[in-house]
């Protein structure tokens, strides 16, 4: 079947240069990861042809564009410099990619800047913003400018996981990387569990109520949040202020009409089917994670997801999880 990828990413050779020499970004080992891959927009499409992708939306994974915190400048010079990359590669092949742009958060400033001229001029089709900035989760206060200002552009925001961080002083450059388990990479455990805090914090902050013209994207199928999301209702009914109280029936209201969710990763056997008792099917989109995920397993994780769909749903059905949603869901732009 046709297939629409929503989570696909470019490591523009720049964008490596600079990680490879940056410590914030592991030298090369973003978030305990090996290394970083490389990218060519020819070999992208050959793969997309293979698996009969018919178009990628691109975007910068984790560490992002705001590599060396305290240093705003640095970053939306390197934001800008990526964006416009960016743009031009959708540019010379408009029929196969699309992309969401990078903001310098935690820059709050140079953030508005950038989301006019992303859109406006270089033809983004909405933003990626992390799972934390520096440590900032997307519902805090601080970045209230920053969701109104997307709100008022009716645009999408993707939220992809990161290293969760801390702030260990008041010293915006005093960042420190939290990685419980030594050896394990955070993209096995940790990128589920900030995905989860980033939800759970635009969900409690009332951002996604706030902004009803903001399409949001929550990667790797929900993460841990459907699973949890009746402990996050009880615990907001008792130790939140008023405010930050929700029902179920209300989260589960907001998913359905505000949140899509890709299915990148691993959502089948198991993680599918509870976010399935917070979502309908129509809410699922495909995604690769190519080319963090290499090739030969993009093309396992498709054969495994066709698989899971063909199990689950009818084949209209998973024509629109594969293809038809992802349309819909671009056009809310």
């Amino acid at each position: 079947m046709e297939r629409i990828d929503v989570h696909a990413h470019c490591v523009p050779p720049a964008y490596r240069e600079y990680c490879l020499n940056n410590a914030y970004a592991g030298k090369g080992n973003p978030d305990g990861m090996p290394g970083m891959p490389e990218w060519d927009a020819l070999t992208h499409i050959a793969l997309m042809d293979k698996l009969n992708i018919k178009k990628s939306i691109l975007s910068i994974s984790s560490p992002g564009t705001n590599l060396s915190p305290g240093n705003d400048a640095e970053a939306r010079k390197l934001t800008r410099l990526m964006n416009t990359e960016f743009s031009k590669i959708c540019a010379s092949h408009p029929d196969r990619f699309g992309f969401f742009a990078s903001l310098p958060l935690p820059d709050v400033e140079g953030t508005l800047a950038e989301i006019d001229y992303a859109i406006d001029e270089l033809g983004a089709i909405g933003f990626q913003i992390l799972t934390n900035s520096h440590g900032i989760y997307p519902g805090d206060e601080r970045f209230r400018p920053v969701f109104d200002k997307l709100n008022s552009r009716k645009t999408i925001v993707f939220f992809h996981p990161t290293t969760c961080h801390l702030r260990c002083s008041h010293d915006a450059s005093s960042i420190q990387a939290v990685r419980p388990q030594p050896g394990i990479p955070s993209p096995m455990l940790e990128f589920m569990f900030d995905t989860t805090r980033a939800l759970t914090s635009v969900l409690l902050s009332g951002t996604v109520t706030r902004c009803p013209d903001l399409t949001f994207l929550v990667c790797h199928g929900g993460a841990t949040f459907p699973p949890l999301l009746q402990r996050v209702v009880e615990f907001s009914s008792v130790l939140l202020p008023a405010e930050q109280r929700v029902s179920a029936e209300e989260v589960r209201t907001l998913l359905q009409k505000n949140v899509y969710f890709d299915l990148a990763g691993m959502p089948f056997p198991d993680l599918v089917h509870g976010l399935l008792r917070v979502v309908d099917s129509s809410r699922l989109l495909y995604g690769s994670d190519y080319p963090w995920t290499p090739a030969k397993a993009v093309e396992h994780l498709a054969e495994t997801i066709d698989e899971g769909l063909k199990s689950s749903f009818e084949s209209d059905l998973r024509s629109k999880v594969l293809m038809e949603n992802a349309q819909e869901f671009l056009r809310k732009k």
